[in-house]
């Protein structure tokens, strides 16, 4: 499976309807003081170059901001996102894995964490535990565009991974190998990266 099959979601993005927990970065309730604003607008610069450090592989500079942000705020999910962001550019799989499990349990509303532990794992070859993340991932969010991508993706990979294999099988007829042959060419089709 290629490693550019399933996609990363760098952000966290409120749940739509309300009612579940988005974490310290967002308003709770209704407090539109200005205090309030500050606060919002200086986490969102935070968010920016903590993303910007790490656009450009400075992982120190990224680090120091991420630990001075977790310990203000240990719970930031935005940020602990970032940091697994961070630990698998540098190939640190084990770590981001393990960061986002951690996010999984503290915030199972939140579908990025699932989605995105869902790439790592693929990245892996651990189908079953991907295809649950991304099932935790729309069940979180049914509306979640990237997920539902990266599931579709994800079948389709599993599906040609099956045709592969029907077709390795000394027991199929010329039909059938033609069949899986045509399978295999639109299935390896389907998973190519689109250019943008």
């Amino acid at each position: 499976m290629h490693d550019h099959l399933l996609r990363p979601d760098p952000d966290l993005h409120p749940p739509h309807g309300g009612g579940g927990r988005v974490g310290s970065f967002a308003l709770r309730g209704v407090l539109m003081s200005w205090m309030a604003l500050v606060s919002c607008a200086a986490l969102a610069d935070v968010y920016t170059e903590v993303n910007d450090k790490i656009s450009s592989s400075q992982w120190a500079a990224a680090q120091t901001l991420i630990d001075r942000q977790l310990q203000k705020q240990p719970a930031d999910p935005q940020i602990r996102l970032m940091q697994s962001q961070m630990q698998t550019a540098q190939g640190q799989t084990a770590q981001a894995i393990e960061t986002l499990q951690g996010l999984t349990q503290e915030f199972p509303e939140l579908p990025e964490p699932y989605n995105n532990l869902a790439v790592l794992y693929a990245g892996q070859q651990r189908f079953d535990e991907a295809l649950t993340a991304l099932t935790l991932a729309v069940r979180a969010r049914p509306d979640y565009s990237l997920a539902l991508e990266n599931l579709g993706d994800m079948h389709i990979a599993l599906a040609r991974q099956a045709y592969l294999k029907a077709k390795n099988l000394p027991s199929q007829g010329p039909l059938m190998g033609t069949r899986l042959e045509s399978k295999i060419q639109l299935s390896g089709q389907l998973l190519q990266p689109t250019k943008p």
